[in-house]
């Protein structure tokens, strides 16, 4: 639950720096990685205007069978978008 609010909050303030920072170190950390942590993930992403790397975790989401919800498909969609793809 921290690590979700710490990257929730990461997103909200626009540093996605930090918030793929933190999403990292959870998985050096062995921390479960879930729909809610992966969806702050490529929302902070798509808020930096990283495309690529928000489709590499929202593909990831699949490839560690974790559920993707509409939050991080609307995520995606945006990444892409501002990204002009």
């Amino acid at each position: 639950i921290t690590c979700s609010a710490a990257l929730s909050a990461c997103e909200k303030g626009e540093q996605w720096v930090h918030a793929l920072q933190l999403f990292r170190e959870m998985a050096d950390s062995r921390v479960e990685r879930n729909t809610i942590t992966y969806s702050a993930a490529v929302s902070a992403c798509e808020k930096g205007e990283q495309w690529t790397q928000a489709l590499q975790f929202f593909r990831e989401m699949a490839d560690s069978r974790v559920e993707r919800n509409p939050i991080s498909y609307c995520a995606a969609i945006s990444a892409c978008e501002k990204g002009e793809q």
